[in-house]
C-alpha cells in the first residue's frame, strides 16, 4: 500500500477512535450531569451523540473502502462530574477534533479524495458549531 494512503488510513483510525470517545463521553455526561442545568445539558449532550456516531460510521466505512480495517477501540475518555470541567472538556475535544480534521483534509487533498476532502469539512463544519456552542455555555459565570 502506497505510504501517503497508508498514512491517512492511519490518521481516520485515529479520528474514528476519537469519535467513539466523544460517543462514549456525550453519554456519559448525559447521565451524571446534574444539579440546575441538568434540564437543559442532559438534552444538549444527547444531541451530540448523533452527530458524533454518524462521523464514526462515515470514518469506519471510508477506512474500510481504502482497504485499512477500522480500529474498535476508543481513545480515552474522562469521567468527570462538574459541569464547567464536563463542558471544558469537550470543548477541547472538539478543538483537538477539528485540528486532527484539518490535517486528514491536507492528506485527503494530496490524494485527489474530493469526496473525502469534502466530508471533512462538513466535519470541521459541525465540530465548530459544537464548539461554539460549548464556549457560549461556558460564559455562564454561575457554572460550578
Amino acid at each position: 500500500m502506497d505510504k501517503d494512503l497508508q498514512e491517512l488510513i492511519d490518521g481516520l483510525n485515529e479520528d474514528l477512535a476519537n469519535e467513539y470517545a466523544a460517543v462514549i463521553m456525550y453519554t456519559y455526561n448525559a447521565a451524571v450531569v446534574s444539579g440546575m442545568y441538568r434540564s437543559v445539558l442532559k438534552p444538549f449532550f444527547e444531541g451530540e451523540i448523533t452527530d458524533e456516531s454518524g462521523h464514526a460510521m462515515y470514518l469506519s466505512e471510508k477506512i474500510s473502502t481504502l482497504g485499512g480495517t477500522p480500529t474498535t477501540t476508543p481513545a480515552e475518555v474522562k469521567q468527570l462530574t462538574d459541569v464547567r470541567a464536563m463542558l471544558e472538556e469537550a470543548k477541547k475535544a472538539e478543538e483537538d477534533t477539528i485540528e486532527r480534521y484539518e490535517t486528514r483534509k491536507k492528506q485527503a487533498a494530496a490524494l485527489n479524495m474530493t469526496e473525502l476532502v469534502v466530508k471533512l469539512e462538513d466535519f470541521i463544519a459541525d465540530e465548530t458549531h459544537h464548539m461554539e456552542e460549548m464556549s457560549r455555555l461556558l460564559k455562564d459565570p454561575r457554572l460550578s
